[in-house]
């Protein structure tokens, strides 16, 4: 179902405004605020949630990604139930 309030393009924050942009750009941006806060506060400022109900291999992705890539350890899939 679809609304007309629905996001259907991403939007990227310009000037204090949001505007439309492209998916390409709208990833690098989000890579780039990731990259920055990963650089000027260590991997120990980030964390990130993986699924409990996605596959094993989806959960190894997500935590190989978390360590390698983000240098951080703070990753949590809530597999505790």
């Amino acid at each position: 179902m679809r609304t007309k309030t629905r996001l259907t393009t991403p939007l990227i924050r310009r000037d204090g405004v949001l505007e439309p942009a492209s998916w390409d750009e709208a990833l690098a941006t989000a890579a780039a605020g990731l990259r920055a806060m990963r650089d000027t506060s260590g991997g120990d400022a980030i964390g990130m949630f993986s699924c409990s109900k996605a596959t094993n291999e989806t959960n190894f992705l997500a935590q190989k990604f978390a360590r390698v890539v983000l240098c951080s350890n703070n990753i949590d899939s809530c597999n505790r139930t």
